[in-house]
């Protein structure tokens, strides 16, 4: 079974959101309806046509076979032309659902906590946003049609047989055991088969995902067959779960196919049967015979796309169950900072329950300071630092700006005074302007090359192809690692909050444009509180105060001429990486 971080809605919740969506729009639901039941009853003239003429020749009366052939042509392209605009009135209406579906979706991926985000990892949203959509976007646009059209016209043709001789519907009872049991059966065991089939190729396109972007250290650390081994046992489960769902349909299929001969053949019997005792006339079995056989086609189709619609139902409890993502702050309207002051108290966290990675951390940061933290990989900095930057709320203690705990502020707010910007940055898709804008999108071109010139991007945007114009990401131009951290910071000059993280934030450009870079944005951000996570000590050097975090607690905190001046952990450190100019020991 698949690693579940993110969860999946129930059934009832499935179902109440697909009925609330539907009759949302009633007018275009009744024009769908009505397209088709017309559809269907225009189908019905021809088997009663057919059943007329039989009688005639049956008792020698006078045909006009011309007239009948007409008769029938003309109903079978009426019939025609009604299915072509029933469907058209169904396609538009389930792209209209569809759409409003994506757009929920979509807002509430964004509104998901980021430390969900990052607990869940890339394969099971990447699975939901892509594969499980394109399974609903079938079942919208495909299976819930053809079922309402496989329903009218059986309710329909049902009715007409009834209307025929109520008699000839006695063999179509024979049927119904064989499809209900059979179709029970599969319904049972179908949505749960198609849940731990999309989790499995969730994990396995978690999978291969870390294997791709990985792929530098896989083959530095001679990792491949470990991956292998992975990638097989991915693809062992996921194979394992599309083999039960084949399963479930080899069995149900063949049993359903069977429901469909059976009430042809007894219709067949029973109508002759009858006839031969004088209950019903020769017209009355030839009609309800070619309707028992109409019925196939309606019922084929509405048990065919029954299993889409297990499908689909399993891809939209996982989307909905996006919606059941417990929030990870209580924010409130009314809490107002009455300063910018930054204080973390008695702060304790956990990534794993009992597992704390940070052990009581008291810290304050006065509005305009700049404080660097060094230590140890693993010590808990970036850990800090995203509490810090509210990105997560912490276990016990709490972390506030002006005296409001930063879980107790709106995002929005929050983002106005406190910002975290990573070594890990994405290029979107569109012009370099385009990703600078998403920080701030009423700045102007001036604003924006101010902003390029301060972290030392003015010069290579310029000489792009198309300036700030230029396509850039996914299928644009490719922007360096170096470059693509140039932009995050640009944006972070726009966004202009009071206090900034910066987590190893120009650890992939080269040391000495990172020391220029950092010198112009100490420049821009004058009077910004500053908190560096760094691997470069000429960070701590520069900074107004150094904490020092080792083992989960801050160790050491003091300027870089105290700490130097106590001999401890710090001044090793500045020994080493001051006696050895080429290290980058953090």
């Amino acid at each position: 079974m698949a690693r579940e971080i993110l969860p999946v809605a129930d059934q009832k919740q499935v179902r109440a959101y697909a009925r609330r969506l539907t009759l949302k729009y009633p007018r275009q639901l009744a024009l769908a309806l009505t397209l088709h039941g017309l559809a269907a009853v225009s189908g019905l003239v021809v088997p009663w046509q057919l059943g007329a003429l039989v009688e005639d020749v049956q008792y020698g009366r006078q045909v006009n076979v011309a007239v009948v052939a007409a008769a029938i042509g003309a109903f079978l392209l009426l019939q025609g032309a009604l299915m072509r605009y029933a469907v058209l009135a169904s396609a538009r209406l389930g792209e209209r659902v569809l759409a409003e579906l994506r757009e929920e979706f979509v807002a509430r991926v964004l509104g998901l906590p980021l430390s969900t985000v990052e607990r869940a990892g890339s394969g099971d949203l990447i699975t939901r946003t892509s594969r499980d959509v394109d399974s609903l976007s079938r079942t919208v646009r495909l299976a819930v049609p053809e079922t309402l059209i496989a329903l009218v016209t059986f309710v329909i043709t049902l009715g007409a047989l009834l209307l025929v001789s109520p008699s000839l519907m006695l063999p179509m009872l024979i049927a119904v055991p064989v499809i209900y049991i059979s179709t029970r059966w599969y319904l049972k065991r179908a949505r749960d088969g198609y849940l731990r089939e999309n989790a499995a190729y969730a994990d396995m396109t978690e999978g291969l995902a870390e294997t791709v972007e990985g792929a530098r250290a896989v083959e530095a650390l001679g990792l491949q067959a470990r991956r292998r081994t992975r990638t097989d046992d991915d693809i062992r489960r996921s194979y394992s779960a599309e083999r039960y769902t084949l399963g479930l349909r080899t069995l149900w299929f063949p049993a359903v196919e069977l429901g469909y001969v059976i009430p042809v053949v007894a219709t067949l019997l029973v109508g002759g049967l009858f006839y031969t005792n004088g209950w019903v006339q020769l017209s009355q079995v030839a009609t309800g015979l070619l309707y028992a056989q109409q019925l196939i086609d309606p019922l084929d189709r509405f048990l065919m796309w029954i299993d889409e619609l297990q499908v689909g139902g399993a891809a939209m409890a996982r989307l909905l169950g996006v919606a059941n993502v417990p929030d990870d702050r209580t924010t409130s309207s009314a809490a107002q900072p009455s300063g910018e002051a930054l204080e973390a108290s008695d702060v304790r966290y956990a990534y794993r329950e009992g597992r704390d990675v940070l052990h009581g951390v008291s810290l304050t940061v006065q509005p305009g300071e700049r404080l660097a933290m060094v230590g140890p990989s693993g010590a808990g900095k970036s850990t800090l630092g995203r509490l810090l930057a509210g990105i997560h709320g912490p276990r016990t203690g709490h972390v506030s700006v002006g005296g409001v705990p930063l879980v107790e502020l709106p995002l929005d707010d929050l983002r106005g005074h406190v910002a975290l910007v990573t070594q890990e940055h994405h290029v979107f898709k569109g012009t370099v302007r385009d990703n600078l804008l998403i920080a701030r999108p009423d700045a102007d071109d001036p604003a924006v090359l101010k902003a390029l010139e301060a972290v030392d991007a003015l010069d290579w945007v310029q000489g792009l192809p198309s300036g700030l114009d230029t396509e850039v990401g996914s299928g644009g131009l490719a922007v360096s690692p170096a470059q693509a951290q140039q932009l995050a910071l640009a944006r972070l000059v726009l966004a202009d909050p009071h206090t900034l993280v910066l987590d190893e934030a120009t650890s992939l450009i080269d040391p000495r444009a990172a020391r220029h870079l950092e010198r112009s944005l100490a420049a821009v951000l004058d009077g910004r509180t500053v908190i560096a996570i760094a691997h470069r000590l000429y960070t701590a050097h520069d900074a107004d105060r150094v904490a020092v975090v080792e083992d989960g607690r801050i160790s050491e905190l003091g300027s870089h001429e105290e700490l130097v001046a106590e001999g401890g952990s710090y001044a090793a450190l500045w020994a080493s990486w001051h006696g050895t100019p080429t290290s980058t020991h953090s």
